[in-house]
């Protein structure tokens, strides 16, 4: 299924000349793998930032400390920087980020399951996903990639429908 989605939303980048760039943490490159699978990604895919070290959010996205801080590395506004840090990092249109909690042990006080993914754009952050995800480890991250991609398929038909209504 994520073949098929991501193959999808990378028609839509073309069609639309637009590019994303992913930053992933809890994914650790999946959402790029995924992406880049098709052939032709390279039409609509800029690049990717694994940031699963919490710093690294901050030192590589600009995610601002002070968030990291106070609300910890799993966090909406944390996914939502990161989404326009990368997205201004690789000069892509849209930046997809996510950020959450795989497992098997909670972290910063969240459950497992716990994910925050954003897709921003020129206009700034255009939507957000909160999601709690059942299953092991691996399920999660799959699930992750999958809800992601879905979101910005999302994004890219409002701004599409945008343009042509």
């Amino acid at each position: 299924m994520s073949a098929a989605l991501a193959a999808g939303v990378l028609s839509l980048l073309v069609r639309e000349g637009a590019t994303v760039a992913v930053a992933e943490s809890l994914t650790g490159g999946l959402i790029g793998a995924t992406l880049t699978t098709p052939s032709g990604a390279s039409a609509g895919f800029r690049g990717g930032v694994i940031v699963y070290a919490t710093d690294l959010k901050s030192s590589l996205l600009g995610v601002p400390a002070e968030l990291l801080a106070r609300e910890g590395a799993v966090h909406p506004d944390v996914a939502a920087a990161m989404a326009s840090g990368v997205r201004l990092l690789a000069g892509a249109t849209f930046g997809l980020a996510v950020t959450g909690v795989a497992g098997p042990d909670e972290q910063d006080g969240k459950a497992v399951g716990t994910v925050h993914i954003a897709v921003s754009g020129p206009d700034g952050l255009l939507r957000r996903r909160d999601v709690l995800l059942p299953g092991s480890r691996e399920e999660i991250r799959k699930s992750t990639v999958r809800e992601g991609l879905d979101l910005l398929r999302g994004v890219l038909e409002a701004q599409m429908g945008e343009h042509t209504g």
